[in-house]
């Protein structure tokens, strides 16, 4: 008798999105120091999958230059990135790309594998090559960082901080424990980590610099100066010095459980969006980017 996987029921799925731009991140190197900037001003960098697979060849590109010692991340206008895109014309969930990882096209495949396997590819996949880019990596973070934008911080070396930045993980209210690089419990300690994702409220730079979560936090007319001031003193450094350098404290994080974290948060993240679409929530337990804005205003977070 012979068994039909349901599985193997491909759907046909339309991509609507519309792009705003064809550079949705920009590149520059200069002095040993390559610039990364994600290029979304009118949607506060909000990361659909033409930006992540954007930053994905710029960070190999910095790698590969080997006048590169150093790079910067950045974003356009007021914000760093308010994450991850669920509401704007550039929202590509149903497009096909040329993949960078292992996993198979996410666009025809049914039911939760469609998320799963695109989540593996463009964030926790992506995510965790570049945090072990073997060049040493600065975001330079102002205004909001928020859900998916922590990921990108996250990802990165050192962390200087505007004084008007802020971080926020408001996904709880999606039914979500936390954004899909889940490294929360070990850049805050796991009794902060509770309260910064059951309330979801912003945390201010200077206190993630007081968690130790930020390096520096200093004004927001002197960010880039400092930033650029400090990737210059690390491009002074020999190459290989650096690189086995952050090998081995990036051996000390997973060492101390971070893969393991992050694979048991994702499989959790993944079985609350498979629950929200069986209750007919959707996979966002039925909010959207406008309903997400409304509830953090409500909460006092505007």
């Amino acid at each position: 008798m012979s068994h039909t996987d349901p599985g193997d029921n491909f759907v046909q799925r339309e991509d609507k999105s519309v792009y705003e731009t064809d550079e949705p991140v920009l590149y520059q190197a200069v002095d040993g120091i390559a610039t990364l900037t994600m290029n979304r001003p009118d949607f506060n960098n909000a990361q659909n999958s033409q930006m992540t697979y954007a930053l994905d060849a710029c960070f190999r590109r910095a790698v590969d230059d080997d006048s590169v010692k150093v790079i910067v991340l950045r974003g356009t206008g007021k914000h760093f990135s308010a994450g991850h895109d669920i509401g704007t014309p550039g929202r590509d969930i149903n497009k096909p790309f040329e993949r960078e990882t292992l996993w198979w096209d996410h666009t025809n495949k049914p039911g939760a594998e469609q998320l799963f396997v695109r989540e593996q590819e463009v964030y926790l996949g992506m995510c965790r090559r570049w945090h072990d880019i073997p060049k040493p990596t600065i975001a330079m973070v102002q205004g909001a960082c928020v859900a998916g934008g922590l990921m990108l911080a996250w990802v990165c070396d050192l962390i200087i901080a505007s004084d008007d930045a802020f971080f926020q993980d408001p996904v709880v209210r999606m039914g979500i424990p936390g954004v899909e690089y889940f490294a929360h419990a070990h850049e805050l300690n796991p009794r902060i980590a509770k309260e910064f994702l059951f309330l979801g409220d912003r945390m201010k730079a200077d206190r993630a610099y007081m968690m130790g979560m930020v390096n520096r936090v200093v004004p927001r007319d002197e960010l880039e100066a400092q930033t650029y001031d400090i990737a210059a003193r690390i491009a002074k450094q020999p190459r290989l010095g650096l690189a086995l350098t952050k090998t081995v404290i990036n051996r000390v994080e997973e060492l101390q459980g971070l893969r393991t974290t992050m694979d048991v948060a994702f499989g959790y993240h993944h079985f609350a969006h498979a629950h929200s679409q069986i209750l007919g929530a959707g996979h966002l337990g039925g909010h959207d980017a406008k309903s997400m804005a409304q509830a953090n205003k409500k909460d006092g977070n505007s």
